[in-house]
């Protein structure tokens, strides 16, 4: 993942930056989106509002985007304050009303230490395909957030990309099967493709995470299995339209959400943890 400008200051490679550049990730978890997108938005932030402290409070977004979650934390009456390496993801983030936002990379966070309640981090870590880089992210977050404070991680799990493949009826196309055959087989590091569907990224076990967190200086309080395994049935889409069923979607993710056998069925996982007092 690193190219290093000196010893000290990570980058960001040049096909991340260019696979968001394209703006698409605002649309993909907005209403509108596309439903596996929309059933992430909505249980992510079912999963956050039991978790963090009631507001007001500060929030760190790191990795934010273009500030989709930060939207409705400062709604709820949060001081929310977005870093993400991406200018256009600043800029519209930017213009949220009681969000402020500016470029930066969660491997150096330009954060004062103990400075927030809550970090959270719902896009980085899947993009450092090199574990030393995910340790060095949570220990920034480690660093920036009050002792007894929260850090929210969200990573993609293992099997996402097999999974979604099928669903979509890709996994069928050869050069796509293989590409995720090869993942699977390897590490969980998803290399750059030209003519690909996603970037660089890693795709994590679930038990990997704590062990991330741990060597941060993060106890682990719980995990998250945030889509289940609504995503992958055919009637999703129609479920998510009609907000009585969306919610009763909702409601059986939560049944399963922690359930040690079902954390890899989801898309993503959230793991939360905390910094000692």
């Amino acid at each position: 993942m690193t190219e290093t400008t000196d010893e000290t200051r990570p980058a960001v490679r040049g096909e991340i930056l260019a696979y968001y550049a394209q703006g698409k990730e605002d649309a993909r978890l907005r209403e509108g989106g596309a439903p596996a997108g929309r059933l992430e938005f909505w249980r992510t932030q079912d999963v956050l509002r039991r978790l963090l402290p009631a507001a007001p409070g500060r929030v760190l977004d790191v990795g934010g985007g273009s500030g989709v979650h930060a939207e409705w934390l400062a709604e709820d009456g949060y001081e929310v304050e977005l870093v993400d390496p991406v200018p256009l993801h600043v800029e519209q983030a930017a213009r949220i009303p009681g969000v402020t936002a500016r470029a930066g990379d969660a491997r150096e966070l330009p954060a004062s230490d103990a400075a927030y309640d809550v970090v959270m981090m719902l896009g980085p870590l899947y993009h450092l395909p090199e574990r030393a880089d995910r340790v060095r992210a949570l220990a920034e977050a480690h660093r920036a957030v009050r002792p007894g404070g929260l850090v929210v991680a969200a990573t993609i799990n293992r099997f996402a990309q097999l999974h979604d493949l099928l669903r979509e009826e890709r996994y069928f196309i050869p050069r796509h099967r293989e590409r995720t055959d090869a993942v699977l087989a390897g590490d969980g590091s998803h290399p750059y493709q030209e003519d690909g569907f996603f970037t660089v990224a890693h795709f994590a076990q679930p038990d990997e995470v704590p062990t991330e967190f741990t060597d941060a200086g993060l106890t682990v309080e719980g995990q998250y299995g945030v889509e289940g395994v609504a995503w992958l049935m055919g009637g999703v889409e129609d479920w998510l339209d009609d907000p009585e069923r969306r919610e009763a979607v909702l409601a059986a993710c939560r049944h399963i959400e922690s359930e040690p056998s079902l954390l890899g069925t989801s898309g993503h996982l959230l793991t939360a943890g905390r910094r000692l007092p």
